[in-house]
């Protein structure tokens, strides 16, 4: 079962890497230092958006409009946290 947990905190540690990742190419793209008008550019930002749009697509439904402020990576990555955090807490359960 110790398997098991270190499986379950890799995973969300690659999800928050690839979020962080996403949300920092989207600055990137935005501040013009990055162009999507380049073939690796565009397949990278394509791939990421298609990976984390099923994840962001309800969340983003479910919160009001903020206008040009996208709120729906930061409460993925909160619930990223909460989970590791419970899975921590609950550890011995998997020993």
């Amino acid at each position: 079962m110790t398997s098991l947990f270190e499986i379950l905190m890799m995973l969300l540690g690659v999800a928050k890497f690839i979020i962080i990742a996403h949300i920092i190419m989207s600055w990137l793209i935005s501040f013009g230092v990055l162009n999507t008008g380049q073939p690796l550019v565009a397949q990278l930002w394509d791939g990421l958006n298609r990976l984390l749009e099923p994840i962001y697509g309800p969340i983003r439904r479910a919160l009001p409009q903020t206008g040009g402020l996208d709120l729906a990576p930061l409460i993925v990555i909160l619930g990223i946290f909460v989970v590791e955090t419970v899975l921590r807490n609950n550890a011995p359960a998997f020993y």
